[in-house]
């Protein structure tokens, strides 16, 4: 059996090595290393996959983050209500821009935003609401939507960990990513579309806001040597673009075998004392990102990880600690559900080239730590 690993890149580069190293080769050849011929072609294949009208590339998905909000071009001081319970790039740009999070609380069943909480943080200063699609679903955008409409807010989506999540809703309907003002996704080599190091995009069907996007991710350049706007210098490799242009067409195969795990999880842990597996919101499609259980306890949740280390099968805690009590986000609010879920979630191995042996070994090592445990 293969050593287990939470993202086996190297044997998906096996598998796709012919295609990959083609597409790497060309842009050896034609030497076009910046804003060469893959990136727009990258550009307009997720434009067109995803049904937005706009896709802009970028250095990262951070950078996505910031972009989307300097494009927006807030006061200072403006409030941006998120969720605690999430990675720490959303926080981290609003306060570079010096914009304020307003931490809300998560549903403890999805993990993602709890909408019905949203409008209760809702003040003269708020400018708008970042939904984060946690995990590989969608949090509930119809009723998100309606409220940012009703408050005249910008609604930005960290789709980083969700694309091709699909929305689908008698009201609403859309990708991760495309359903707000600006959507933002990240091609870290370990997201389910994935580079060989550092890329982003940016998502939006706003004319002005993809002009103004497109300008800033270029040192704020419409033309060379013309410098509109305060920019960064934020472009995707073309070498990136063209590894990911090689992968995207096996996304949905992806996404197919990572759902084929995270049945044969369902089934086999749902029985089992002491554990929760996710919820699935019925609003979008779960393209599973990470599959990420609920322990009964914090220390249950500790003694199961040391255990699966023990037999070499690696997981991994998304998130140790809620947002407002890192030191560098520090606020003082009570959001008891993501501090308990922080305690207590586990996420495991899932990805496409996870094969039913190794998944089986994961399985019983879980059950076998389960009935110890009794």
């Amino acid at each position: 059996m293969r050593s287990i690993k939470m993202v086996d890149l190297q044997a998906q580069y096996a598998r796709l090595s012919s295609e990959i190293d083609q597409a790497m080769k060309e842009v050896l050849l034609q030497g076009d290393f910046i804003q060469g011929s893959a990136v727009k072609q990258l550009e307009s294949a997720l434009s067109e996959r995803y049904q937005v009208k706009h896709v802009i590339s970028c250095a990262n998905g951070t950078d996505a983050l910031q972009l989307a909000f300097m494009a927006l071009d807030l006061p200072k001081g403006s409030e941006i209500i998120t969720p605690a319970f999430s990675y720490a790039a959303l926080a981290e740009v609003l306060l570079l821009l010096e914009l304020k999070p307003v931490f809300v609380e998560v549903d403890p069943s999805t993990f993602l935003l709890d909408v019905s909480l949203v409008e209760a943080l809702i003040t003269e200063n708020t400018r708008a609401i970042a939904p984060v699609h946690l995990y590989g679903q969608m949090v509930s955008m119809e009723p998100l939507l309606a409220l940012a409409k009703k408050h005249n807010l910008f609604v930005v989506e960290d789709a980083a960990q969700a694309i091709g999540s699909q929305y689908c809703t008698p009201g609403e309907h859309g990708f991760a990513g495309t359903m707000g003002h600006i959507g933002t996704t990240s091609f870290f080599p370990s997201k389910n579309l994935g580079c060989f190091g550092d890329g982003g995009a940016i998502f939006t069907n706003d004319d002005d806001l993809a002009q103004r996007l497109r300008s800033m991710a270029n040192h704020g350049q419409t033309v060379k040597y013309q410098h509109d706007v305060l920019g960064l210098n934020s472009r995707l490799d073309t070498l990136q673009a063209a590894i990911l242009m090689a992968k995207l067409p096996h996304l949905h195969d992806f996404e197919k075998s990572r759902r084929a795990v995270a049945a044969r999880y369902d089934e086999a842990l749902s029985a089992l004392d002491g554990l929760k597996i996710p919820d699935r919101t019925v609003d979008s499609s779960h393209v599973f990102h990470q599959y990420t259980i609920t322990c009964e306890t914090a220390a249950m949740r500790n003694a199961l990880k040391k255990y699966l280390a023990e037999h070499e099968i690696p997981s991994m805690i998304y998130y140790p600690r809620p947002l407002y009590l890192q030191t560098a986000y520090q606020q003082v609010v009570n959001l008891p559900i993501s501090e308990d879920l922080c305690n207590r979630v586990l996420s495991l191995p899932i990805c496409p080239e996870l094969d039913p042996e190794q998944q089986d070994y994961i399985i019983h090592n879980i059950q076998n730590f389960i009935q110890k445990s009794q």
